[in-house]
């Protein structure tokens, strides 16, 4: 009996000591993040989907937002008829009215979310053209697309809006560059312009001497890419046969550089990636949201291109294999991605849902934080005025929602972030030094996460996030799609 009672004891004892050392080796604040997922969309400013959000700074705070005028600072009467670029030849767009008055308007009447509309202008000088100084008046000036810029949808009750409304909503983050998705694929993972030094001249736009627009271009006089150029690496469309029109690989730091220098796992996922390699793209594969194939380290035949540059599939067979890595960033196809023009708002938001609710049902749920974003916001007009950084931005609100166990819950955060914020977050998460000024002095998302809130259980409210409240202009009651159905659960406008 007493030899028991000692046994016992010297169990307690070691329990006892070990204890401490238990608690220590418990992870703690932003170390409990063990995943990061980021889904990146594209072409939305913030109030052109989550303007009516509640409790978000939308068309509530607007007040009587400056009208747009045109290029000799005229308002317009009433908006120029929207165009659409989808026609053969590109036009006016019968759908829309000719007579819009000069304010914000809702397309769900005219062209519902599942539906396509046309596509708007997004280029590096004719966002800032596109801002004035911060009047935010001269979106239709420059959008290329007739009053389309101040078109907008109600996406509160679309798939991704039901995920705000649980989670957390940012509705102050800003892309990080003016101008489209090609430079803010580069500034997602290196906070940085791609350079190109010598490029032909029928590449490189022209300035006048105060640094206005004579010519467009893809790269400015002292040698940055800023709008669409491919890389020399594969993929890159199968048309351009002569070298010199493609980039040189690039060779700065990227995020991915920095993470596998500390030993963290780390991919990017895109949608159709495997049948671009192999030759025969996607018509909706887009080449230069591909930003890792422009880099040295990542081109063609190199191990850091096997290793981290991936399919689209492949996230969701590491979610059940077990070998999801660290660090995710997914770019769907063409068709998912809610690209204006090519894609339906809807089924790309059906899909990034889709994709929400694999990770939540999977191992991983407990320490992931998925990040939804877009890449920049397509041409559509917003009423806040970006802040003024540096040269390159940051650009235009988009909609941001931060999904996790960690997230605060039901909250629209209003700080200030911009796309390298993304990159902070990583940065503070592993230890990682800064790729440049920017995301330096970025906020980390911080402020959306509570990591003392008590635990969600895996697949949290998972039903809000497969049965949506759609009520599309259309009559939409029940819709299936990849093999997830959407049942209209209240009646409010899209």
């Amino acid at each position: 009996m007493l030899r028991r009672v000692l046994s016992l004891l010297a169990v307690l004892g070691f329990a006892l000591a070990a204890a401490p050392s238990a608690r220590a080796s418990t992870p703690a604040g932003i170390d409990q993040i063990g995943h990061v997922i980021v889904i990146v969309q594209e072409n939305w400013s913030f109030d052109s989907l989550y303007g009516n959000f509640p409790g978000a700074d939308g068309f509530a705070n607007a007040g009587n937002a400056a009208p747009q005028v045109d290029r000799t600072g005229q308002p317009y009467a009433t908006l120029p008829q929207p165009l659409n670029s989808t026609l053969t030849p590109p036009g006016p767009d019968p759908r829309f009215p000719a007579n819009l008055p000069n304010q914000p308007f809702r397309t769900a009447p005219y062209v519902p979310a599942d539906q396509k509309t046309g596509d708007l202008v997004t280029r590096f000088y004719q966002e800032q053209l596109q801002i004035d100084a911060g009047k935010m008046d001269k979106f239709v000036a420059y959008g290329g697309s007739g009053g389309l810029p101040l078109s907008y949808y109600d996406a509160t009750n679309l798939p991704e809006g039901e995920l705000a409304h649980q989670f957390t909503l940012d509705d102050h983050f800003f892309h990080a560059a003016y101008g489209g998705s090609f430079l803010n694929h580069f500034w997602l993972i290196c906070a940085c312009s791609p350079v190109w030094p010598n490029a032909p001249a029928n590449v490189v736009a022209n300035l006048d001497a105060q640094g206005h627009l004579v010519t467009d271009g893809a790269v400015t006089p002292d040698g940055y890419a800023v709008n669409t150029v491919y890389s020399v690496n594969r993929p890159h469309p199968a048309s351009i046969t002569n070298p010199t029109q493609l980039l040189p690989e690039q060779t700065m730091p990227t995020v991915g550089d920095r993470l596998s220098a500390r030993d963290v796992s780390w991919a990017w996922y895109a949608g159709g990636w495997n049948n671009a390699l192999a030759g025969h793209p996607d018509p909706l594969f887009q080449f230069h949201h591909q930003p890792f194939a422009y880099f040295q380290n990542y081109a063609d035949n190199t191990p850091g291109r096997t290793a981290h540059l991936k399919d689209e599939q492949d996230f969701l067979g590491a979610l059940h294999s077990g070998d999801l890595p660290a660090v995710s960033f997914i770019k769907p196809l063409g068709e998912d991605n809610e690209h204006p023009g090519y894609a339906s708002l809807l089924q790309g938001q059906e899909h990034v849902a889709s994709l929400v609710r694999a990770v939540q049902q999977s191992r991983y749920w407990s320490n992931a934080v998925v990040i939804i974003t877009y890449d920049e916001n397509g041409g559509f007009w917003d009423h806040v005025a970006p802040p003024h950084v540096d040269r390159w931005g940051p650009g235009t609100r988009v909609p941001t929602i931060i999904v996790s166990p960690f997230a605060r819950r039901g909250y629209v955060d209003h700080t200030q972030y911009d796309t390298t914020s993304i990159l902070k977050l990583i940065e503070s998460r592993w230890r990682l030094a800064p790729l440049g000024t920017r995301d330096a002095a970025a906020n980390n998302l911080a402020n959306a996460l509570n990591f003392n809130q008590p635990a969600q259980p895996a697949g949290f409210d998972l039903a809000r996030t497969s049965l949506f409240g759609l009520a599309l202009a259309g009559g939409i009651g029940l819709l299936a799609t990849g093999g997830y159905t959407w049942r209209r659960q209240r009646r409010r406008r899209a």
